[in-house]
């Protein structure tokens, strides 16, 4: 009998959230070399040039070289550089070669590891485990609510006030992140704050993933998808029992959630229309793609896995960008 996703339900494990803080295994050989700039988007190499000199200029290794090691003397305050650009552009490859080029202690994780981090560990002993580093990379930056934006700027003030630069990607401008999801107005001083820690830099261009193919890829039959389901490592669920499942299994164990898994089989793919599940599959989705696990459905088409109104609401970037990864995967795109 196959296996399925909804059996398993991972365990917290603290130390691991930090230690999984390093690019996903998809971006474990990208480099800055092996960024292929499109010709037609000058913005794309001024990119690559830009992370460089930004890389170099980070100097080794400043401090405790420990897990939660502090620095012996006071630095500078850190700086941080954010690429703002759309769907597919190779923003979180240039990210993770910024990590694999910079000295000394760092982290790579998305926005909501770095929330869930706080839930984790707190607070205080985040700030401790990060303090230390010369590199926080922060891929999808995004405000999903009041209580992140608080946090984030509190956190990343904490941070390049001990010398810790910052790097970071979104689809979204700094000074308008927020919009359409709360009352930004409100948090106004919070979110310039944030944008004042970063200097801009625009990333231009289509979607890779979608060069050759705008289309989602056609529905598979439900026995292709139990074949799939069959391979080894693979889970074969119906898809309404694993958007169920996901709301018993906090956010930052999606990743546990997947280990060892080799490929994804879903039945009955319809489209989400309750916000928290929609969200709840983003997460999933990055998580999906950080791991190169690839993905069979059958039902509805996976670029029509969130209802119209979803896609039309103040998260339609993220449902968008979950749109753009799974169907990467069910096409079997290269990186």
């Amino acid at each position: 009998m196959p296996s399925s996703l909804t059996d398993r339900s991972p365990k917290l494990d603290r130390e691991r959230l930090v230690r999984d803080l390093v690019p996903p295994p998809r971006f474990d050989a990208e480099r800055f070399s092996t960024y292929r700039p499109d010709p037609a988007e000058p913005s794309q190499s001024a990119a690559v040039e830009r992370l460089e000199a930004y890389a170099a200029s980070l100097g080794a290794a400043r401090g405790g070289t420990g897990l939660f090691g502090r620095r012996k003397k006071r630095p500078q305050a850190g700086r941080g550089i954010y690429l703002d650009g759309g769907f597919g552009v190779g923003k979180t490859h240039l990210l993770a070669s910024l990590w694999h080029e910079a000295d000394g202690p760092k982290s790579f994780g998305t926005f909501v590891e770095y929330t869930n981090l706080v839930g984790a560990l707190g607070f205080a002993q985040t700030v401790e485990a990060l303090s230390g580093h010369t590199l926080v990379c922060i891929d999808e930056f995004e405000l999903d609510d009041p209580g992140d934006t608080v946090l984030m700027a509190t956190l990343l003030a904490r941070l390049t006030e001990a010398g810790v630069s910052l790097a970071a990607t979104s689809n979204t401008l700094p000074d308008a992140l927020g919009e359409g999801r709360f009352a930004a107005e409100d948090f106004l001083r919070e979110i310039q704050a944030l944008a004042s820690r970063f200097d801009v830099l625009t990333v231009d261009g289509p979607d890779y993933r979608h060069r050759d193919t705008v289309d989602s890829p056609p529905p598979l039959t439900e026995d292709e998808v139990r074949a799939a389901g069959q391979r080894e490592g693979a889970v074969l669920d119906h898809f309404v029992d694993v958007t169920r499942h996901l709301s018993t299994v906090h956010p930052s164990r999606y990743r546990t959630l997947l280990d060892g898994v080799s490929a994804i089989a879903w039945t009955h793919v319809r489209p989400v229309t309750d916000q928290a599940v929609a969200l709840r599959l983003v997460v999933l989705a990055d998580r999906l793609y950080d791991a190169d696990i690839p993905v069979f459905a059958s039902g509805q088409p996976l670029g029509q896995v969130f209802s119209e109104e979803m896609l039309a609401g103040g998260y339609r970037k993220k449902y968008y960008r979950a749109i753009s990864r799974l169907t990467a995967l069910a096409r079997g795109d290269d990186r």
